[in-house]
């Protein structure tokens, strides 16, 4: 394997990210304050508050131990041969461009996916366990894999044939078609998901009449927002983590609440938390993160049309024979620093969205300190940490921290 420009970028980027990833981790873990910040107080008895410490504590050396896990076996892989080998093996079968891209791709995700399967299991069942979260039996993950697995290779095969075949048949704007292409999916795909998709998982009760669905829909009507279907969500199914969102647009759109939620929250709350996620449709945070997704889909799109027949890429990850499928694959790889960087901007714009959909919420009930309690009892039940670092929250929180939330809010009221 020869050591170029494409092998020294990859490298130096892939042990970057994880240094600042591992020192990211570790700042926060020290961030976390022995003692209750004052605006908890009467939230949090001092039992609780030492075990939200520990839970945070024992998820961080968790994502450590994980990452590093992967690091090594992508490098061994890639140091040993392992994408040549590959390759040969699927070239060997001699079953078409395609037919060999989706086994190739194929092959390689199914191995992500094979290796993380004792991180995932020792999370639910050790970790969440430990800390009285999870609720998930071994027989509704097993059927979750399974069903997961699937629609991967279902949806996901579907979408790498037609994006291969297109780069195969596409000529000079390849990449254009590709991006069309996929964005009309993308879209279906959010259409048809809270009909088709999540129901696959979780079963979605209408809201029974009563006070909380009758204080809904009156602030629905007061915020010109109508309201379709509102569903209790069996959360509890999997865990007793919190938490209520808007899916799909349209006929297909859905309110869901957790049942968790419910049994946890007044309905004053419930609605001030409702209110803050029509804030998001209403001040357009759905359509501009759509926007963004698909931006950066054909970003990604472009730059791999341009990299993929590089010789330069394929000496780097030591395949001998160039072709479509092995240079999306190996791009996706040399493209991952960049999509972390962009993940960063993304995040970034995603937590002034929540401090806007958090004051639309506090301005449209006239309840900020609703909205506060609100979110107060979410972090008590989800364990959040309550001051994260500020290296860590850049890298990884779509949510802002919750005292700077509660702060926000503070001045809204």
């Amino acid at each position: 394997m020869s050591a170029n420009l494409f092998f020294w970028l990859t490298l130096i980027a892939l042990l970057g990210f994880y240094t600042v990833d591992a020192i990211a981790n570790r700042l926060n873990v020290r961030a976390l304050r022995p003692e209750l910040p004052p605006e908890f107080r009467g939230v949090y008895d001092e039992n609780e508050y030492r075990k939200l410490l520990r839970y945070n504590a024992a998820t961080a050396r968790f994502d450590f131990v994980d990452s590093t896990f992967n690091l090594a076996v992508l490098l061994v892989f890639w140091f040993c041969g392992g994408f040549e080998i590959l390759d040969r093996i699927v070239r060997h079968a001699n079953i078409g461009p395609i037919a060999c891209g989706l086994s190739f791709i194929g092959a390689l995700w199914f191995g992500h996916w094979l290796i993380n399967l004792p991180f995932d299991i020792y999370s639910t069942f050790r970790i969440e366990q430990q800390f009285g979260f999870n609720k998930t039996t071994p027989r509704t993950f097993v059927a979750d894999q399974i069903k997961s697995l699937l629609l991967t290779i279902i949806l996901g095969g579907a979408l790498l044939a037609l994006v291969l075949t297109l780069f195969e048949k596409g000529g000079a704007r390849a990449w254009l078609h590709a991006w069309i292409a996929v964005s009309a999916l993308l879209f279906v795909f959010v259409y048809i998901a809270p009909a088709i998709i999540l129901p696959l998982f979780n079963k979605f009760t209408p809201l029974e009449d009563g006070e909380l669905k009758r204080a809904i829909l009156d602030y629905g009507r007061a915020q010109n927002f109508p309201i379709g279907g509102i569903f209790v969500m069996d959360g509890s199914r999997r865990s007793t983590k919190s938490n209520a969102f808007f899916t799909g647009f349209g006929k297909t759109k859905k309110i869901a609440l957790f049942d968790t939620l419910i049994a946890n929250h007044s309905v004053a709350e419930l609605v001030a938390v409702l209110a803050h996620e029509i804030g998001h449709y209403k001040l357009r945070h759905v359509l501009q993160h759509l926007i963004v997704a698909i931006a950066n889909i054909g970003i990604f799109l472009l730059l791999a049309e341009f990299f993929m027949h590089s010789r330069g890429l394929f000496d780097a990850f030591g395949i001998s024979h160039t072709s479509v499928y092995a240079g999306l694959a190996l791009f996706l790889v040399l493209y991952n620093p960049l999509s972390r960087l962009l993940s960063i901007a993304r995040l970034w714009q995603s937590r002034r969205h929540e401090f806007a959909a958090d004051s639309f919420a506090a301005t449209t009930t006239s309840e900020p300190q609703t909205m506060i309690d609100a979110l107060k009892k979410l972090s008590r039940t989800n364990l959040a940490n309550l001051a994260p670092h500020p290296l860590y929250v850049a890298l990884y929180h779509s949510h802002p921290p919750i005292l700077q939330r509660i702060a926000a809010l503070q001045r809204v009221g």
